[in-house]
């Protein structure tokens, strides 16, 4: 680090000089002062990058100069040294956010490891992650190709959104861009794995647990008819936000365990989530329950029997308890029900559905405000977790931790940024979703996607007699001939779901108990 200018405040200044010396010849620079006055004087007239200042001074002391600095430079970081141990004045100098706090005598490489943890820490972080990364790249490859079943995918997902965060932190574009590429060949071999495995899975007891099973295989046994439990399942949440949000929550609830489970295809909110609450596959509540079912080409919602079908589900569980649902797509609807969440302290489950993080998904592609705060996956992110922060769902959970509901936490399915727009052809009657496909005469202009000819082998509904599924993989969408580059362009680097993704298709299955 070099040309970092340093205000040292001492009333010993003179005492100091062979510190300055040390500094200087590592590429400190550093302007003494003898009081705090004259330090005032000297930020309002001068740049520094940090205030070295000695707590116990004659005129204005340690502590009152910190406050006046604040006053005038509330950025500009602050290291408090002091021969005074007292557990009180540190609480007062951390209460005025110093830097860092040191006690006398201090030695000259002091100094500079705390000047190195304000200035170099990114850097040296940065460096440490990309190295770690180096050294894990050969390996992640190794085990990619040893992966055989979906358990070892979901640990396999999980270890590359670490080492996507983790990267994300550091300023090594290089390593970035190896590491996308090496997701997005895991991605390819996820579509392979999911296309031969996923018919059969349909039909074998021993296989990942999917939409239809989730309720009755792991939501079902986290209810006690003593204990309130809510479940909370936010539309569109993705593995990697719920890391970034999981801090929040872990203030007020503990985690008692964390896992995962695996959208049916198609990966999106009309069969993910109608098969959720039903517990049925979309083509059995096409058959079974036909009045609770609309195809892609039928009307506008597709999500309009969520309770119904929760009731219905419960009854042939022989779950009889008493339960509430709500569907929460506006901020004012989440102030009533923190102000009535006593109210369900007599019910055994209270389940949420929220669509706020998918309303702001489909802000990215409609809004160029969005568009421009969010241009990639990490702002996105960031965005999501500043969205989190102030909102009346963390408020919503506060108030559930302290009347002391069990929370279950979970989504219907992820999305993944489109970038790859793929040539389609079908009829008018053919669905509008960009990652996937149903309709008669469809055809799609590649190779890399999966086709399914006889939708019921999917346990999908037929549209039509002759119908068929073309699903999308890696971050290719749809794109009709019609207008196609303006389409295109349109959708580009927007969030989708539907598809074949381990983004949208591994979905976060967290269990909490409040603290």
């Amino acid at each position: 680090m070099t040309d970092v200018k340093i205000l040292w405040v001492d009333d010993e200044i003179d005492l100091l000089t062979p510190h300055f010396l040390f500094l200087k010849d590592r590429g400190y620079i550093t302007k003494p002062c003898s009081n705090g006055q004259d330090a005032l004087d000297l930020i309002k007239s001068e740049s520094f990058d940090i205030v070295l200042l000695d707590e116990n001074m004659p005129g204005l002391n340690g502590l009152e100069t910190l406050t006046e600095i604040k006053k005038l430079k509330n950025e500009l970081p602050v290291i408090m040294i002091t021969k005074n141990e007292e557990e009180h004045i540190m609480n007062e100098a951390i209460g005025r956010k110093i830097a860092d706090y040191l006690i006398k005598p201090v030695n000259p490489n002091q100094i500079l490891l705390a000047l190195k943890k304000i200035f170099s820490k990114k850097n040296i972080i940065s460096e440490k992650i990309s190295q770690d990364y180096q050294k894990q790249f050969s390996l992640i490859t190794k085990e990619l190709d040893e992966i055989n079943s979906f358990d070892e995918w979901e640990i396999f997902y999980k270890k590359m959104i670490f080492w996507e965060l983790e990267l994300e932190s550091s300023n090594d574009k290089s390593m970035i861009d190896i590491f996308k590429n090496q997701f997005k060949e895991a991605n390819l071999k996820f579509f392979h794995f999911i296309s031969e495995n996923y018919n059969k899975w349909l039909r074998e007891d021993k296989s990942p647990i999917l939409s239809h099973q989730l309720f009755k295989k792991k939501i079902s046994p986290k209810i006690e008819n003593n204990k309130p439990c809510i479940l909370l399942l936010i539309d569109n949440l993705r593995y990697d936000q719920w890391k970034i949000i999981s801090s929040e929550i872990t203030e007020f609830y503990k985690i008692e365990s964390e896992s995962s489970f695996m959208s049916i295809l198609p990966s999106s909110t009309q069969y993910s989530r109608n098969s959720i609450f039903s517990g049925m596959t979309p083509l059995e509540i096409s058959k079974k329950l036909p009045h609770f079912w609309i195809n892609d080409n039928e009307g506008n919602s597709k999500n309009l029997f969520e309770k119904e079908l929760l009731e219905n589900q419960l009854k042939r569980l022989n779950k009889n308890i008493k339960f509430s649902y709500n569907k929460i797509t506006e901020s004012i609807k989440f102030k009533e029900l923190i102000s009535n969440l006593n109210n369900n302290l007599n019910e055994s489950l209270t389940v949420f559905v929220v669509n706020i993080i998918d309303i702001i998904s489909h802000a990215k592609t409609e809004m160029k405000m969005i568009k421009e705060l969010a241009p990639d996956i990490r702002a996105y992110r960031s965005l999501i977790l500043s969205w989190f922060k102030n909102s009346p769902l963390k408020e919503l959970i506060i108030r559930a931790s302290e009347l002391g509901f069990n929370l279950i936490l979970t989504s219907d399915h992820g999305t993944i940024n489109v970038e790859t727009p793929v040539e389609t052809i079908s009829d008018r009657n053919s669905s509008s979703n960009l990652r996937y496909k149903t309709g008669r005469n469809l055809t799609v202009n590649s190779k890399k996607v999966l086709k399914v000819d006889n939708p019921e082998d999917f346990e999908l509904p037929k549209v039509s007699i002759n119908s068929s599924y073309y699903f999308a993989n890696q971050n290719q969408y749809f794109i009709y001939k019609n207008n196609f580059n303006k389409y295109a362009n349109y959708y580009k680097n927007s969030f989708q779901h539907g598809g074949i993704s381990m983004e949208e298709m591994i979905v976060p299955f967290v269990f909490l108990k409040p603290k």
